[in-house]
């Protein structure tokens, strides 16, 4: 029985091998040919980059939003990254150890490492971001830190992270993007999120924030200072606004941009822009996030609330199509709510909602929603946020499936702030069509979606559906604890069924992101995470 709650109250053991089990992601397309890269990095310069959106803020402490994370990670660092086969790296800790009981993780920090504003970075840092922002702000944090009980500081240079079970997930969670460490002396005694620094960070990371105008530009300068020596290579990075997709490409071929992650053309000109000599694609640095689609539904509307009406949905939304045609190939439909690129916890044996306009009409019918003279059962307002014209395409695209079997769909598309206050403030929505990111190990990314203890007005891309269900919560709460890898990844399995089961969205398609850049730009980070690291290794060919 699926339970749906209004507005709710707000709010093994880990082993560093455990990210090398993680093979996964969809396969990279090749390089252009010339995209080797010299071994000899020149210093200085200006890189100039492009991303949309623009930055809301300069921090994931709150919104970790990609365009959020892919700026503040040049400025933040995190206790840890990852190499390409997801073995965990030294960044502010440089050894870490894991207790045999699996309920202590103890942390050596480096030493002599400074904040921008050259007060000297310690473990009572990692202790006021680990229990004040990632257990209390972050979206994801609040679950994936849950039994994070404390951390205790014996020394300037050590964290022991005290738990209260047994958590494979921590040591996936802990690079510049996904947990970022802010500055004690700055945040401590005010609000996180209306505190100054979000937009004016000071950070321990390679660069530092010289300048903001917002909706123009961000820019960074090189820190004198940052502890991996010889880093970063850049002089400066300035982050340009360029809302209009076909002015993006355009500043890509003209040189004008050098750098652009995220889908930042038209999908309809990649294929076009793979051929010029002067531009390198990329799609590797997307696998931490493996994001997809989905349409949420709002289960507090009494006709989403019946289960053949959202079953309809499923049926009636051609995603192949819509990948073909709106996506350009670039992804491939998803079976629920794990992407097969992760292939550690994906499985195939799930309840499918193939494209079927006869079956999507049978639903509604037996749903008690019969064609009215006009042909119309009932309408619903779709909700989303315009991230370029390919969103708002696959908008068009899903109301005209709708159209087909009776639904009327009233598009809304709205700026940022006031989707997020829309749709997980006030509910004040029918469908939600978003993109979104279940991450390499799914407890960061998935649990928000579906576990009723996720259900926060205000905190964003969490279970805005209000779905709740007290078979999954049981699943997901044996997923926090359980320590055996192998008996974790069968209760993932129990919670693609149990999700696709109770359907309170349609996971739409598997994404593939890319990047474009200018063939004189070297040292673009292709880990999995790549896309949403710093860009310290990045250097010009002159």
């Amino acid at each position: 029985m699926v339970l749906v709650r209004g507005r709710p109250a707000a709010r093994p053991f880990v082993r560093p091998f455990a990210l090398a089990a993680l093979a996964f992601g969809l396969a990279a397309l090749p390089l252009q040919a010339g995209a080797q890269q010299s071994a000899a990095p020149v210093r200085g310069g200006t890189l100039i980059a492009t991303i949309e959106p623009q930055p809301s803020v300069l921090t994931t402490a709150f919104n970790n939003q990609y365009a959020n994370a892919a700026l503040s990670t040049n400025v933040y660092d995190g206790l840890l990254s990852y190499a390409e086969d997801l073995t965990v790296r030294p960044s502010l800790a440089e050894s870490w150890e894991v207790a045999p009981d699996g309920l202590s993780i103890t942390f050596r920090l480096r030493h002599g490492v400074k904040w921008h504003d050259g007060v000297e970075f310690t473990s009572g840092d990692v202790k006021f971001s680990a229990l004040e922002v990632w257990k209390k702000t972050h979206p994801r944090g609040r679950l994936t830190f849950a039994s994070l009980q404390d951390v205790e500081t014996p020394d300037r240079y050590t964290a022991v992270f005290r738990l209260s079970a047994p958590s494979l997930v921590i040591l996936s969670a802990l690079n510049a993007a996904e947990s970022q460490i802010l500055p004690k002396h700055v945040f401590e005694g005010a609000p996180i999120q209306t505190n100054p620094a979000t937009s004016r960070p000071v950070g321990t990371g390679p660069f530092r924030l010289k300048d903001w105008k917002k909706g123009q530009y961000v820019e960074l300068e090189r820190n004198p200072d940052y502890w991996d020596e010889g880093k970063p290579y850049l002089d400066r990075v300035i982050f340009k606004a360029i809302p209009d997709t076909a002015s993006r490409a355009a500043a890509l071929e003209t040189g004008e941009v050098q750098y652009a992650p995220y889908d930042a053309v038209p999908f309809g000109d990649v294929a076009r822009l793979r051929k010029d000599p002067n531009l390198r694609f990329e799609t590797r640095g997307y696998d931490y996030h493996s994001q997809f689609y989905i349409l949420e539904f709002n289960l507090r509307n009494p006709i989403l609330a019946n289960d053949k009406v959202r079953k309809a949905v499923a049926h009636a939304v051609d995603r192949a199509k819509l990948v073909e045609t709106v996506w350009y190939g670039l992804g491939r439909p998803s079976t629920g709510p794990i992407p097969a690129s992760v292939k550690t916890f994906y499985t195939p044996d799930v309840q499918r909602y193939d494209f079927d306009v006869a079956a999507a009409n049978r639903q509604l019918d037996e749903g008690g929603y019969p064609r009215k003279a006009d042909g119309i059962r009932f309408a619903l307002n779709l909700d989303f946020t315009a991230v370029g014209d390919v969103t708002s395409h696959s908008a068009e695209f899903i109301r005209q499936n709708l159209k087909a079997v009776g639904i009327d769909a009233k598009l809304n598309s709205t700026d940022d702030p006031t989707y997020l206050r829309k749709v997980y403030k006030d509910y004040s929505f029918d469908l939600n069509l978003l993109q979104i990111s279940p991450l390499i190990d799914p407890q960061m990314g998935l649990f928000r979606l579906y576990w009723t203890k996720a259900q926060a007005p205000g905190v964003p891309y969490v279970n805005a559906s209000g779905y709740s269900n007290p078979a999954m919560d049981g699943i997901i709460e044996a997923i926090r604890v359980e320590s055996d890898a192998d008996k974790r990844k069968l209760l993932f399995h129990d919670l693609q069924r149990q999700a696709m089961t109770d359907l309170p969205l349609v996971p739409l398609f598997d994404m593939q992101h890319f990047t474009f850049y200018n063939r004189k730009v070297h040292g673009i980070n292709t880990t999995p995470d790549g896309a949403i690291s710093s860009l310290k290794n990045v250097w010009i060919e002159r």
